[in-house]
């Protein structure tokens, strides 16, 4: 339904974030090393000695992240891409400090951060309908019957955002106020079984919404409400569009790593 707007989760280590645990550590520290490797390529000794200290840093904040509630599918992976843009935000502080989520449409991946860069819960989470990462103009001016099929995408990109309010829903978090996409607490929606397709194992049935970003209840109240309390920033990768296009300045930073080291690197839509 439309949302007009105005000017006890089970604890467990899943698989996936053991994996990531070490993946993100590495990440972490590779990305630091890169920062500092452009301007001190001569340096060499004062650069390995402080990519083993950033190491041994993003080591420890990943042990953190056993703590994290874990929602995903036993088997589900999340991809290198998601680790390398985690490992990226906190290494280049492109969160300046705030919380912030990384959504995989393509996988129906959610994971939350604390401003730390601690992993604080990960879930499966139910995307817009339409394939794309751009919002069609005047979407977020029409009624829920009004939008078509192939507009009710949920856009790839940065966004800042935070809780706000809405003209009939009380306060919402907003992910993009201008397109008007926000994440919530999944819809019940007569015939389209929103909360059955948050439960299925398979990404492939998580595409139902209008644009907005739907995930479980018990994981809404217990992690993103009380981590996005204050507001923060969303990265949603895209499915269409390269990561080049959407996330340039990360993009930039992983070749310039792979290349320096040779190593490896309105109304709210329902």
């Amino acid at each position: 339904m439309p949302v007009p707007r105005s000017l006890a989760i089970r604890m467990y280590l899943h698989p996936a974030i053991r994996t990531m645990g070490g993946a993100l550590a590495f990440a972490l520290a590779f990305a630091s090393f890169s920062a500092s490797s452009a301007e001190k390529a001569t340096a060499g000794k004062v650069a390995d000695e402080k990519a083993n200290g950033e190491k041994a840093s993003a080591e420890k904040a990943s042990a953190q992240m056993d703590n994290g509630a874990d929602r995903l599918p036993q088997g589900q992976d999340v991809s290198d891409t998601v680790i390398q843009l985690a490992g990226w935000v906190v290494a280049s502080k492109d969160n300046q400090g705030y919380p912030f989520v990384i959504m995989d449409k393509t996988a129906a991946q959610i994971l939350v951060f604390g401003g730390d860069g601690r992993l604080r819960g990960a879930a499966p989470g139910l995307f817009g309908s339409g394939i794309g990462d751009h919002t069609a103009p005047g979407v977020a001016g029409l009624a829920l019957r009004e939008i078509p099929g192939r507009d009710r995408t949920t856009p790839a990109g940065r966004y800042v955002g935070g809780y706000g309010p809405s003209i009939d829903a009380g306060r919402v978090l907003w992910v993009d106020y201008d397109s008007a996409v926000s994440m919530h607490p999944t819809a019940t929606v007569p015939g389209e079984k929103r909360a059955e397709r948050l439960a299925s194992p398979s990404p492939d049935d998580n595409r139902v919404t209008h644009g907005c970003i739907n995930v479980e209840p018990g994981f809404y109240e217990q992690i993103v409400r009380p981590t996005l309390e204050k507001g923060g920033v969303f990265y949603i990768l895209p499915e269409k569009d390269s990561m080049a296009e959407t996330f340039p300045e990360f993009e930039q930073s992983r070749a310039a790593t792979k290349g320096g080291s040779g190593k490896r690197a309105r109304s709210a839509r329902r």
